[in-house]
């Protein structure tokens, strides 16, 4: 529901009406926390927050069902410093769908065809090599990276279960604390693990 880069939370607007009143619930906990809030004016654009990958250096937003052209220019506008870049994404899939972050220098990529595709545009749009970790499950694909405090990494990673196929790709991050965490009921609701959390990335103030 909102995308955060340092201290601005951008409200994204989803597709579907009813789901744009849970932004008030996020814009809430967002202002507590001392964010500059920026609302998406435009009646006419949709973004949601799994169209949208940072790697740190960029951002890549998926044009789907869900999220058009003009949201991606909305988002370009709010965080200027960044070069942001389109790309299509297949029908009825998010781009996190297929891909998310592995590290600050590392894209998790399901190995689907459509996947596959998507990475060849994200590739020929950024200037930037970033390292590509495969996964033979589209749901492996979709992991969630966070750095911790001093040295700590931990990646978020569905479970054995989930993605049996997939789960002995992630022992290639030997650096880091690996957290499997199921995801499968709220899968029934189409959700993923990067949907059920909003990242921070900025200083404690102690």
């Amino acid at each position: 529901m909102a995308i955060i880069q340092g201290d601005t939370a951008l409200l994204t607007q989803p597709l579907n009406q009813e789901r744009r009143q849970e932004t008030e619930a996020v814009r809430r906990v967002l202002t507590e926390l001392n964010l500059t809030m920026v609302d998406m004016e435009d009646a006419g654009a949709t973004l949601e927050g799994s169209d949208v990958l940072f790697t740190g250096r960029e951002f890549f937003v998926g044009l789907s069902k869900h999220t058009n052209q003009r949201g991606a220019e909305i988002l370009a506008n709010t965080f200027q410093d960044f070069a942001v870049s389109t790309v299509p994404v297949s029908a009825g899939t998010r781009l996190k769908n297929i891909c998310s972050m592995g590290g600050p220098e590392t894209i998790i990529f399901s190995n689907s065809e459509k996947a596959r595709k998507t990475l060849k545009v994200m590739e020929q749009l950024t200037d930037h090599h970033y390292n590509v970790l495969s996964v033979p499950e589209d749901a492996a694909a979709n992991c969630v990276y966070i750095r911790g405090a001093g040295e700590l990494d931990y990646l978020l990673h569905p479970t054995q279960d989930e993605c049996p196929n997939s789960v002995s790709a992630f022992q290639k991050f030997t650096s880091y604390t690996l957290l499997p965490t199921s995801c499968s009921e709220a899968s029934k609701l189409g959700g993923a693990l990067s949907s059920f959390c909003l990242l921070i990335n900025r200083k404690l103030p102690y």
